[in-house]
């Protein structure tokens, strides 16, 4: 599959008002009606991570893709969801962050980490321990 005319959206670890993932989830939505996503990022839209992110905020994910397509920034977006969804405090960013910078690391996710590490040919990093390190060296960042 060529990658060529394809772009993937920012580092998982990408902050927006300190929360970690809001800006790629937004990225990839972006990214998709541009018809600029790479496509093996195509069937993970509104799930896994966004569908985590969306609930975590209480917004439907469908609501947000409309919301985040309609323009604005990051930030005004995040804003929005807060508005819209549930605000959260520092406490509820910090509970997220560590989710969200772990999954992969002991849990339930750790054997379709190895999966895909394994897939793509990154087995020998032992640096990879979660799922946003494998992303970031999935997507050349690390």
């Amino acid at each position: 599959m060529s990658h060529s005319m394809t772009k993937v959206p920012c580092s998982p670890l990408e902050k927006t008002s300190g929360m970690v993932y809001f800006a790629r989830m937004l990225e990839k939505i972006r990214l998709f009606a541009a018809g600029e996503l790479r496509e093996d990022l195509h069937a993970h839209l509104g799930k896994y991570m966004d569908a985590w992110c969306s609930q975590f905020l209480r917004i439907d994910y469908a609501v947000l893709k409309e919301r985040t397509l309609a323009g604005g920034s990051n930030e005004e977006i995040l804003e929005w969801c807060f508005a819209n969804g549930r605000p959260l405090n520092d406490v509820d960013i910090t509970i997220w962050n560590g989710f969200v910078t772990k999954i992969g690391w002991n849990d339930n996710a750790s054997a379709r980490l190895a999966a895909v590490k394994e897939a793509a040919g990154l087995q020998h990093r032992t640096d990879i321990q979660t799922m946003a390190a494998f992303i970031d060296a999935d997507e050349g960042r690390a």
